[in-house]
């Protein structure tokens, strides 16, 4: 095995024996070592750089706030606050089937046991959805579904080809559904099943059944595709299999999970999505939307906003406490200058950020002196999941911190090293929460919800599995608002791209039959 840059190594002796090797470019004593200075020195370091102070979060809060108004006034703004042709809030009376499809759906397990097994066979990603919702009125529903696993060499190759998959899952679910005598779907001879279809990237919508992709995120990058009609694309892939259904809508799902959220529980009035990428949206007035004034809707209805706030801070990074951690990140993403807050919260980047912490100190001769490193090396390779497995370690000698850097990096670690990292997981998981809240403090200024308060619904796996997140949002709002924040209450939200998706679907039917706004 060649020597790694950092100095450490093996070689293989001739009677077959493997010895570790450490080099150094330059004389020992010029370079820090564990014994001058301990862990909790670094940490200390470290605690000043991601430490987020309640004056510096109000300040980010009012620049969001002001961010999230040029989008409403202005196209083509880096935060874009997307029109989605969503009129107002559900009933809770829709009823019926509805076909939905999610794609971009992200998950990251952050909790299972045993450590290995989850680990080894998961490394976070994105399905492929497919869902037969039937809507009971009341706020009630049923759902069937099936997931598909998209593979990387799928997320990057040609667009059209990626919608062929999505068409032809589809069409296995329904072909499997119809032939399931036990299963609720029927389509009687002519008839077409409405379909929702979830697609989370920024898109520009014109009307609810179109969507242009503005930028590819969470790592995806189909060729062809940016700047395209993406329910053109996949209704082409519709008609090549032949499927009885229409594409109604064109949803976000942070958008579905909003309308999702609601219609179980009126109270919900934003929903933000904390997982592999991050998003918000909520309902606005359409007096408050300038950019769309031409379209000659009454200023008193209702529309849903899907803010993309992921790209809050980009290219400008005026407003946001990015490290040299945070900018090593951007600079070598697929997408370097865009995504700024995304790539400070999202479960995609936690885990890479306390790696670069993690090489910096190898580098300074603090950590893993004597052993081989390289495993460390490679980006993302040090998933968010570790992270949460760090902070939910509930063993004197962190036996589960012990695990993840034997198993997965072949590397011995003190107790001081393992107290270290837990540490320094807390301080990267709790800046990423509290600029979470920074999100959903704008909105709720915005829109004057703090006197009355409200019910955020919020979703994906860094919220829903990561160990304190909610509680550190939580903290955040009050360090933001003083104690009115606790008027501002998060909750696991309902199901956005699925059964959101097919509420929407349901909705945008009824409007349509009932003649209102039919072009959009």
């Amino acid at each position: 095995m060649p020597v790694s840059r950092r100095g450490s190594g093996s070689i293989v002796l001739p009677t077959g024996q493997t010895m570790a090797v450490h080099t150094r470019t330059q004389d020992e004593e010029d370079l820090p070592h564990a014994t001058k200075k301990t862990m909790a020195d670094h940490l200390r370091k470290y605690e000043s750089v991601f430490t987020l102070t309640p004056q510096r979060m109000r300040m980010i809060v009012d620049a969001f706030r002001e961010t999230l108004e040029l989008g409403l006034a202005k196209p083509k703004q880096t935060v874009p606050m997307i029109p989605t042709f969503v009129f107002g809030w559900p009933t809770g009376q829709e009823t019926g089937d509805i076909l939905a499809v999610d794609l971009g759906t992200s998950y990251l397990p952050l909790f299972a046991a045993p450590l290995i097994a989850l680990l080894s066979q998961f490394a976070g990603g994105t399905n492929l959805r497919v869902c037969l919702v039937t809507l009971q009125g009341e706020g009630k529903f049923e759902i069937t579904q099936t997931k598909y696993r998209l593979t990387e060499e799928q997320k990057q190759e040609d667009g059209q080809k990626l919608f062929d998959f999505c068409a032809e899952c589809l069409k296995t679910f329904v072909d499997t559904q119809l032939a399931d005598e036990n299963s609720g779907l029927k389509i009687k001879e002519g008839e077409k099943l409405p379909l929702g279809f979830t697609f989370s990237y920024p898109c520009s919508q014109e009307r609810i059944d179109h969507g242009e992709l503005i930028r590819w995120t969470k790592g995806f990058g189909a060729a062809n595709t940016e700047g395209q009609d993406v329910a053109a694309m996949f209704r082409k892939s519709l008609e090549k299999y032949d499927l009885p259904i229409e594409l109604t809508a064109l949803i976000n799902d942070t958008t579905g999970t909003l309308i999702a959220s609601h219609y179980v529980n009126p109270k919900t009035k934003i929903a933000v999505i904390f997982g592999t990428g991050c998003n918000a949206a909520y309902m606005e007035r359409v007096g408050d939307i300038p950019k769309i004034k031409n379209l000659g809707i009454d200023d008193e209805a209702a529309m849903a906003i899907n803010c993309e706030w992921g790209a809050f801070d980009s290219f400008e990074h005026e407003h946001l406490p990015r490290t040299k951690y945070d900018a090593i990140v951007d600079d070598t993403s697929n997408k370097p200058g865009e995504q700024a807050f995304e790539k400070l919260i999202s479960g995609r980047y936690l885990g890479e950020i306390l790696r670069l912490v993690i090489c910096e100190l190898i580098d300074e001769g603090v950590l893993f002196l004597g052993q081989n490193t390289y495993k460390l090396e490679a980006p993302y390779v040090f998933d968010t999941a570790f992270l949460s497995l760090m902070e939910s370690d509930p063993t004197d000698e962190l036996l589960m911190i012990i695990g993840i850097f034997t198993h997965f990096f072949a590397v011995e670690t003190t107790l001081a090293e393992r107290q270290f990292f837990r540490a320094l997981a807390k301080l990267i998981g709790r800046r990423a929460a509290r600029l979470s809240a920074c999100g959903i403090a704008a909105i709720v200024s915005k829109m004057e919800y703090l006197e009355e308060g409200c019910l955020v619904g919020a979703d994906g796996s860094l919220y829903n599995k990561y160990p304190g997140f909610a509680d550190r949002v939580h903290e955040g709002l009050v360090d933001v608002f003083g104690e009115k924040g606790r008027n501002i209450i998060t909750h696991h939200a309902e199901d956005g791209s699925g059964v959101g998706s097919a509420i929407i679907a349901a909705m945008t039917k009824i409007r349509k039959d009932a003649g209102l706004y039919v072009n959009l």
